[in-house]
């Protein structure tokens, strides 16, 4: 049987002026997956994720965050909801403990629960010695697991992370890895990514968006058995959004 839908998203579409930049995409996550949604700059990969986490409002189509309607019940929506934008929403001059606690009360967090849910998050993304270290004075990859931390401090059904491990070392990239893999074990996990690999090491599905329509949908096996799909998005990844070679 399968497991129950936990994030859903309908024709989605939205125009920056006059450009498309998501053009009638829809997606499923099911509880326990992993989906990478692959593209080069300017794929419209940001722009999808911040719709679904009711950061943007779709120009057209409609999002359901554990069957509940994001437009219509928002409250409801985002109360499933854990986001991680591209640059995090970290106070540098705030301490950690304080910082994570700040982000649970505007989760609404019961009281009671503040010190059990604070211990659990920074234990699941190896903050444990940090809490009294200013985040300002955190290298990138623990300020990233900070980040990560107050998305996970409610303890979200869905969690939303856009490029988690840009601007990393390989040591700090490995470890974030593995924390998404082990997120995925009781939340529902979508990221956003332009590596390949990253989403071949750790994500159970892969969408691949192109000038903001999916150009691919399907497993990570799928994906391995069409070698045409894989070789035109390594092709992709080697340009700029105007189609001229990156540098």
């Amino acid at each position: 049987m399968p497991a129950p839908i936990t994030l859903a998203a309908c024709n989605l579409t939205r125009f920056h002026g006059k450009r498309c930049v998501v053009n009638d995409v829809s997606l499923e996550l099911r509880r326990g997956e992993v989906l990478g949604l692959l593209g080069h700059n300017g794929a419209g990969k940001s722009t999808t994720l911040q719709m679904l986490a009711g950061s943007l409002t779709p120009g057209s189509g409609q999002v359901e965050v554990c069957n509940f309607d994001l437009a219509k019940n928002p409250e409801q929506a985002k109360a499933c909801l854990g986001f991680l934008p591209e640059q995090p929403p970290l106070y540098r001059d705030m301490r950690v403990d304080d910082f994570l606690l700040f982000a649970a009360r505007l989760h609404r967090v019961a009281p009671a629960k503040l010190a059990d849910y604070l211990q659990l998050a920074k234990q699941r993304c190896g903050l444990l010695d940090c809490g009294q270290q200013l985040i300002g004075r955190l290298s990138k990859g623990y300020q990233q697991r900070v980040g990560i931390a107050q998305a996970l401090i409610h303890q979200p059904a869905v969690v939303i992370l856009d490029e988690p491990t840009v601007g990393l070392d390989p040591t700090q990239i490995r470890d974030i890895r593995n924390l998404i893999r082990e997120l995925g074990n009781s939340s529902s996990v979508i990221l956003s990514t332009h590596l390949m690999n990253e989403v071949e090491n750790i994500c159970d599905r892969a969408i691949i968006l192109q000038e903001g329509k999916v150009i691919f949908s399907g497993s990570i096996n799928e994906l391995r058995r069409h070698s045409d799909v894989e070789s035109s998005f390594i092709r992709l990844t080697a340009l700029r959004p105007d189609g001229s070679p990156a540098q």
